[in-house]
């Protein structure tokens, strides 16, 4: 439905809406939900079980209030572009609005925790989530490192900051990833390469010192995969147990899905979406509507809002 909240009359049915819900969800400016008199206290003074989340850009604080929360604003005062693109390139923000999809999952988490407290305790409470604290959460192991370590990241390319070889490499008609978690792995790799005797060199015998020498290691791998093209190489390290996979475009992703049974999509009243990636064996997933045009409820969601 749509509500024009500068309409006194939509105002209200909006705070009746609130009134009767499990779970309110509001991403406004800090500061402007109470003022519309759609805040938590408000709400809460006649839905004490109301579940109540507020998503914030930057957080609540009067500085925080004043910035503009988009996703590309937030890749790139996270820290995350910082750490994406080539070491030598500019910084790149990721294909998707990442921060936008982690934080709505760190939101909804925070939405079940607590109504499972409500079930126990029969008294709702405020959830806040930010986008900031979300992408802080997202730099994983580059955020330990500099907490724990000091070392503040750079950018690597596709390279992984511990672990080699854990990148994508050229063949020859384009790219693909290998992931060697181990030198155990490293060992399959050359012998599936012919290059068995690479791991008996001392600047590649382990993982640490694999690192230090990454970029000759890089040269020797890229010499043996030229000689081949992706396909060919992703199927013979398979084969030897080494973890490696093509470079898909969107559309071959959807379709290595289906290949592999995931029914990545359904299909409702003519719109395909996304399949939830949950799978319950009690109580499945489902999509029961297509995503509503603006407004295509109103009529419906207004009556009930009106009645006593």
């Amino acid at each position: 439905m749509t509500l024009d909240l500068k309409d006194p009359a939509d105002l209200d049915l909006a705070r009746r809406l609130a009134t009767r819900a499990d779970v309110v969800v509001e991403s406004f400016r800090p500061g402007t939900i109470d003022r519309l008199g759609l805040g938590y206290d408000a709400i809460a003074a006649t839905n004490p079980g109301v579940v109540y989340c507020s998503i914030s850009a930057f957080g609540t604080g009067q500085r925080a209030a004043a910035l503009p929360g988009y996703d590309l604003l937030l890749q790139a005062m996270s820290g995350l572009m910082s750490v994406t693109g080539e070491s030598d390139g500019r910084p790149l923000k990721v294909g998707a609005a990442l921060i936008d999809m982690i934080c709505g999952l760190y939101a909804s988490n925070a939405i079940l925790a607590a109504l499972h407290a409500r079930a126990t305790t029969g008294a709702g409470q405020r959830v806040h989530v930010s986008l900031m604290d979300s992408a802080l959460a997202a730099l994983l192991n580059q955020g330990s490192g500099f907490l724990n370590a000091g070392v503040v990241p750079g950018r690597l390319g596709n390279r992984h900051p511990s672990i080699t070889p854990y990148e994508t490499f050229r063949a020859a008609d384009g790219d693909f990833a290998v992931a060697c978690g181990n030198d155990t792995l490293f060992r399959r790799l050359c012998g599936a390469i012919g290059r068995p005797e690479v791991p008996d060199d001392a600047r590649f015998a382990t993982n640490a010192v694999r690192l230090e020498n990454r970029d000759a290691l890089g040269a020797e791998l890229e010499a043996a995969f030229a000689g081949a093209d992706a396909a060919e190489w992703v199927a013979r390290l398979g084969a030897a147990g080494v973890p490696a996979g093509p470079i898909n475009d969107v559309g071959e992703a959807f379709a290595f899905a289906e290949d592999l049974g995931l029914e990545p999509w359904v299909d409702v009243d003519g719109v395909r979406t996304v399949r939830s990636p949950m799978t319950l064996a009690g109580t499945p997933a489902t999509v029961r509507r297509r995503p509503p045009r603006l407004g295509e409820h109103d009529g419906e969601i207004r009556t009930w809002l009106a009645e006593d």
